[in-house]
């Protein structure tokens, strides 16, 4: 199983491949669907399609993961590109965030 998401996998894909993580995450940590659903403050419908279809909103994803303690796999997840130098570092400190698009 892949354990990176690569930039050639597709929304769909990735979803799938989610949704097959976090099933096998529940099942090694011994929970029952229903059991993770009222921890998580979810639907078992809901549970259930996540991991048949990989569809889920953000919410509902959020407080799976915490339920499963992987929440925190989130923190990092919009953050701020690493800089391969000390001058890219150096750029990236000077460069303010535009208060809007440009396209």
């Amino acid at each position: 199983m892949l354990t990176f998401l690569p930039n050639i996998l597709t929304p769909p894909e990735t979803e799938k491949m989610l949704a097959v993580r976090f099933k096998n995450l529940r099942l090694h940590a011994g929970y029952k669907r229903a059991t993770l659903a009222q921890r998580a403050g979810v639907t078992v419908a809901s549970l259930k399609r996540f991991e048949t279809t990989g569809q889920v909103s953000l919410k509902n994803l959020l407080r799976l993961a915490h339920a499963l303690d992987r929440l925190s796999e989130f923190a990092g997840l919009f953050g701020a590109s690493h800089a391969a130098s000390l001058a890219e570092l150096r750029d990236q400190a000077r460069k303010k965030t535009p208060k809007r698009g440009r396209i």
